[in-house]
């Protein structure tokens, strides 16, 4: 017997947990029960708030990661927008750091066991590290976030990458349900499910096999002529005022990043050379170096991945006015954060 387990948690999709109730409840039906369903949540027996209306639902039991089941989360329910408690961001965020992500990544390594992901139920685990390297899909507005924490999105309605099945936006609850229906039960228990729901499955289920489609080759715009000592003049002038930008970014600042779950204290570092710009950002004792660092209009960016509060991948911002540095870090559709620092007395390389 197979179990599945429906994973709640406060602010969640009603859509994405009983679109798949109902389905994998219409399947034991049609297999004399050999499937049991039940809603559990990682703290145990509880009844738990949508983020619909308030709506609630009773949860009977505990998430068990090492029963042989089907483990489905589904996403949050609220603003997409804005870093209320009531967002979608942070109902995610909030789900990411109770027992769920321990109790996920123990269940990831069992054999027997397959964790499906709603809507925004991918990115509950992406947050927590647990989908890096891995190919995934989440909600349409989520898939730069998903890509931010090292997941490899794709856009496709399924992505299935073995014992784990990720789907879109909020109705491919039913059609993640169906199709594991049919890969753990067979077609003819999927077809007898859709017969009775009058529905279809929807989309393409994309796996990592066959062979990859041709890429189409970029079209080549502006490929007039130039004239060389144009050209030549244009790059050194270019080169000169890059050279000047970077300097002004050279030295350690001692910055603060004013995040949802609150400040971050983050000295970067940074030196520059003939226009080239390099750096580190130091927290604690983590040091992570830039990540393709480009210098444009006056204002430096960079990627950084860091692993605390979430794993994640931020995109910077900066620009320096002085000796102050104002800019801001953000990652998909979570809030910005806003930075704010101060370059430290004395560190500023001289430059010729």
């Amino acid at each position: 017997m197979r179990t599945v387990q429906i994973v709640l948690f406060d602010g969640f999709d009603l859509l994405d947990a009983i679109a798949p109730y109902e389905v994998f409840c219409a399947a034991a039906l049609y297999t004399d029960n050999m499937l049991t369903v039940e809603f559990v949540t990682a703290e145990g027996p509880r009844s738990v708030t949508s983020g619909i209306n308030g709506v609630k639902l009773e949860a009977t039991g505990r998430l068990n990661p090492g029963a042989s089941a089907i483990i489905l989360v589904p996403g949050a329910s609220g603003n997409v927008h804005g870093d209320g408690p009531d967002s979608v961001p942070s109902i995610l965020s909030q789900a990411m750091k109770t027992e769920l992500t321990g109790l996920i990544k123990q269940a990831l390594g069992q054999k027997s066991t397959v964790i499906a992901t709603v809507c925004g139920g991918s990115l509950v685990l992406a947050l927590g590290g647990l989908l890096e390297g891995r190919p995934a899909v989440t909600n349409r507005l989520g898939m730069s976030l998903l890509e931010s924490t090292g997941a490899i999105p794709v856009q496709a309605r399924i992505v299935d990458d073995g014992n784990l099945v990720t789907s879109g936006g909020v109705t491919s609850g039913l059609d993640i349900a169906l199709y594991l229906v049919e890969r753990e039960l067979g077609p003819r228990i999927a077809h007898a499910v859709e017969l009775l729901f009058e529905f279809e499955r929807r989309g393409t289920v994309w796996r990592d096999i066959g062979l990859p489609p041709d890429v189409f080759p970029a079209v080549k715009e502006n490929d007039k002529p130039r004239n060389e000592t144009d050209s030549t003049a244009e790059y050194e002038e270019t080169e000169k005022s890059q050279t000047t930008q970077a300097s002004v970014f050279d030295g350690v600042w001692d910055t603060t990043i004013a995040t949802p779950v609150g400040k971050l204290e983050v000295k970067l570092s940074i030196t520059a050379s003939n226009g080239v710009v390099q750096g580190t950002a130091a927290q604690g004792n983590e040091i992570s170096e830039f990540i393709n660092p480009v210098l444009m209009d006056n204002k430096l960016t960079w990627s950084l991945r860091i692993t605390k509060p979430m794993r994640i991948n931020l995109k910077f911002e900066v620009e320096v006015d002085g000796e102050r540095m104002t800019g801001s870090a953000r990652a998909g559709i979570l809030p910005a954060s806003q930075l704010t620092g101060i370059r430290s007395p004395h560190s500023r390389s001289a430059h010729p």
